[in-house]
């Protein structure tokens, strides 16, 4: 029986998008800390996946499967991840600054699209907060043994020209925690971060970043947006190069809001089905410039899905919204194409 889909769904989709989503991290958290925890949690996941190992940026995962981040952006449930059965997790966006993000409401759900619009405006508790309760995690002994990411962007009352400093911060703070840090230069909902994603300004963040850690270098990925033309997203790819960067996360959300009704729609970020086609796009134009990893972000849903971006040459697969419509069994779905 699909515990998710038949009886939790339904009682989360009842709610507001944000409460839901709320609600059920406080599920995961709560059930994380409890000594039955991880097994309550496999109760709605089903069966364990096959392993699958890979190794990318020297990193061991477990199985391919990831989840994005946007779902657990202050890390309170990241044993929970590793019991449902993903691969590795990736936290945030996490900013230099605590900060509340935009007006609610600001998560919307479009089912019949299996899709979301989110305007959350990298909402969270700081990068303070959450590395104390990382360094908690590591203390405690409850670490997952699945791979974590943290997720970084630029704070909104930092002006542009100071984006470098202000990554830097949040990159010292998690330097000795997770396994990886992603550059997000690529939300639509922090004005002006877009922006960064030209070469002149993304190439200072990572120059910031790298020559503060000089040879204990940690990998690191930049995330990119699925509606960049085709030559500034090469000029990125030939940035990466250059500096040496772990990988690329391709896609975060699209702002091509034209698959929705007009009438139903709303100012934000689009995710699910509809970002597939550019998603699985800007993977293909990647991957004809590079041989560094990708990580395939955007409109994974289903067996079919998964398969062409690893035809398309992702390394590493990661989900949201097909996450928040099927529950954890689209682990066990994508699993057909590993």
């Amino acid at each position: 029986m699909d515990v998710y889909t038949r009886l939790l769904r339904p009682i989360f989709f009842s709610l507001d998008p944000e409460e839901a989503h709320d609600a059920v991290l406080a599920m995961l958290e709560t059930a994380s800390e409890l000594s039955l925890g991880p097994g309550f949690i496999r109760l709605t996941a089903g069966k364990a996946l096959p392993p699958s190992p890979r190794t990318v940026a020297g990193i061991t995962f477990p199985n391919p499967v990831g989840l994005a981040a946007g779902m657990d952006k202050n890390a309170l449930a990241l044993p929970a991840w590793e019991a449902l059965g993903f691969g590795f997790a990736e936290i945030g966006t996490v900013t230099a600054l605590p900060q509340p993000g935009n007006p609610k409401p600001r998560l919307f759900r479009y089912p019949h699209q299996q899709a979301l619009i989110n305007r959350f405006g990298f909402n969270n508790e700081g990068c303070e907060a959450v590395a104390a309760r990382l360094e908690g995690l590591h203390a405690s002994g409850r670490w997952p043994r699945i791979p974590v990411g943290i997720n970084i962007g630029k704070s909104k009352v930092t002006h542009a020209e100071k984006a470098h400093e202000d990554y830097l911060i949040s990159y010292k703070r998690f330097h000795a925690l997770g396994d990886y840090v992603v550059i997000n230069v690529s939300s639509p909902n922090t004005p002006g971060l877009r922006d960064l994603q030209s070469t002149e300004a993304l190439g200072k963040i990572i120059r910031t970043l790298r020559d503060w850690e000089g040879e204990s270098r940690r990998p690191l990925f930049v995330k990119v947006a699925p509606d960049l033309a085709e030559e500034d997203l090469t000029a990125i790819v030939r940035l990466a190069e250059s500096e040496q960067l772990s990988g690329l996360i391709a896609t975060n959300t699209t702002l091509d809001h034209s698959s929705l009704p007009a009438q139903e729609d709303q100012v934000g970020g689009l995710s699910g089905e509809p970002v597939r086609a550019r998603s699985l796009n800007a993977l293909k134009v990647i991957r004809r410039h590079t041989k560094l990893p990708v990580i395939a972000c955007g409109g994974i849903g289903d067996a079919a899905s998964a398969r062409e971006r690893f035809d398309a040459g992702a390394d590493l697969l990661q989900i949201y919204t097909s996450f928040i419509y099927q529950g954890p069994g689209v682990l066990r779905t994508l699993s057909a194409a590993i």
